[in-house]
């Protein structure tokens, strides 16, 4: 959701500079500064964000300059110059000297200067509302680029993770063979060996594998990752469905360690959630 872009428009005698910089957040959060030319637009301005953005904390920032000699302030002459007699009066009534200082006083003081209310045309409207949405499709550009190196980053992550999970069957069997091996040894070292019958053993050894059969959680970890990369090739904003996704993956390797009694297994357990924890991290800023 990170993104910057700023676009700029000549009305007559002032230039607008439009700056839009968008940062991560869980919704659509939209701060806006307008030059009072504009206040009367702000609503409009935060619809439009709001219609090619969506999500994000948004700070727009117009601005306006001149860029002729005109200015919107004029000095009313007349009354400057009544300010200036009457303080010369004072002066010389109170023998007062700094006489030229009588002019920066004067303007000081109430209706000296006259400022112009600005009106803005439908047509500058128009121009300035372009200028707006040229400068949010520079936002859009800036994300979509880094969009496209977050995907690549995360689907690597994600075939990482399935990797590893096609690597844990090869200790199968070594984990059922070392459980076996386990129950029989607490068998002898109890001195039970020969008082076991041993067809209800093998009832019960495989009752006790069958709890620790980690063969369900492999398939659905799988169907997860898959399911997370066809989402991620949608086209659509999927920020939040991929990061609910990711929540399941996180439980299904969870559980896999939790059963997995394998030094090795749990090895790859523990880089899937490393894999996992920076997939989230990248998700942050997935709209």
């Amino acid at each position: 959701m990170t993104g910057f872009g700023i676009a700029t428009c000549n009305l007559t005698g002032r230039k607008i500079s439009v700056e839009i910089k968008s940062l991560n957040s869980k919704q659509l959060d939209i701060s806006i500064r307008l030059p009072t030319l504009l206040k009367e637009k702000e609503m409009s301005i935060r619809d439009e964000i709001s219609r090619m953005l969506e999500r994000g904390k948004i700070d727009c920032y117009i601005s306006k300059d001149l860029i002729s000699e005109e200015s919107a302030s004029r000095i009313h002459k007349e009354i400057v110059k009544n300010y200036i007699n009457q303080l010369k009066e004072v002066a010389e009534e109170f023998q007062l000297n700094g006489s030229d200082r009588l002019l920066q006083v004067a303007m000081r003081l109430p209706d000296s200067l006259k400022t112009d209310k600005e009106e803005l045309t439908e047509k500058e409207w128009e121009t300035i509302l372009k200028t707006i949405r040229s400068a949010l499709e520079n936002v859009r550009k800036y994300r979509k680029r880094e969009g496209k190196v977050l995907e690549k980053d995360i689907r690597a992550r994600i075939r990482l993770i399935m990797n590893k999970l096609k690597r844990i069957p090869q200790f199968e069997k070594i984990r059922i063979d070392n459980i076996r091996d386990r129950i029989e040894q607490s068998l002898n070292e109890l001195s039970l060996k020969d008082t076991y019958d041993p067809n209800r053993f093998e009832q019960e050894l495989i009752y006790y594998l069958e709890k620790l059969d980690i063969t369900e959680e492999r398939i659905r970890l799988a169907n997860h990752c898959n399911y997370f990369l066809d989402v991620i090739t949608s086209g659509t904003p999927a920020g939040k469905k991929l990061g609910f996704i990711s929540q399941e993956i996180g439980r299904e390797i969870n559980t896999l360690g939790a059963k997995a009694n394998n030094t090795n297994i749990q090895r790859l357990v523990v880089e899937m959630k490393d894999e996992l924890e920076k997939i989230k991290e990248q998700l942050n800023n997935v709209l």
